[in-house]
């Protein structure tokens, strides 16, 4: 079976839902906003940049689900899919995730982004499988901890692998669809990389190797 993997921030998404739940926090008065919002630019120029501290980076923005009921979560969330992620989902991405649907191939998103962010965009744009960073759980409340392997870079891969070999598919008619040069490691790996919108790093990259380069953008 053929594998179609997607990157979601940036790649299905027109914009990245980790940096805009940090912003519709601080809007909400969950979070200090002044504090909060210049955090949230340095992680993600960070981040952009190539040099993300992966955990202090999940310290900072976990924490807020620590302090909040599941339910007070959930209702906020859905909040934030119909005012910062629908207006955000591309025509042409959900026309890419319907033609690899179409071929029967097997869909699954792997992002960096905390599970608890992404897992409803997921179901959003029909995707079942989905591999992302994993916020801990106790007691039926977020700790403000990660559980495992953070889902971000090399970490990527690893994630990866596991599911492979928990699921019995393989990367040997594989896509990566993503715009990051975070996801080196792993388009290096499949059968067909394509670079989606890329920043500079994975633009020339990407024309070295002579992958496909496009844009998910609408016009």
């Amino acid at each position: 079976m053929t594998l179609a993997i997607f990157d979601l921030d940036n790649t299905l998404l027109n914009g990245d839902s980790d940096y805009l739940w940090g912003q519709f926090l601080a809007q909400q008065g969950h979070v200090d906003a002044d504090f909060y919002e210049k955090e949230n630019q340095r992680f993600y120029n960070e981040y952009v940049a190539g040099s993300l501290d992966i955990y202090e980076f999940l310290e900072f923005s976990l924490a807020p689900l620590s302090q909040m009921s599941m339910s007070q979560l959930k209702q906020l969330h859905n909040q934030f899919m119909n005012e910062c992620i629908r207006p955000i989902i591309t025509n042409k991405s959900r026309s890419l995730i319907q033609h690899h649907a179409d071929l029967n191939h097997t869909l699954l998103i792997i992002t960096a982004t905390n599970l608890f962010i992404t897992a409803p965009i997921a179901e959003e744009l029909g995707i079942q499988n989905i591999l992302a960073t994993e916020p801990e759980i106790i007691n039926d409340q977020y700790t403000g901890k990660v559980s495992g392997i953070p889902c971000f870079r090399e970490g990527k891969v690893d994630r990866l692998k596991v599911w492979l070999n928990k699921t019995g598919d393989n990367l040997a008619d594989s896509y990566f669809y993503s715009d990051s040069h975070n996801d080196l490691p792993l388009l290096e790996m499949v059968k067909k990389p394509v670079a989606v919108d890329p920043d500079e790093t994975l633009q020339n990259h990407a024309e070295l190797k002579g992958w496909d380069i496009i844009s998910l953008k609408d016009e």
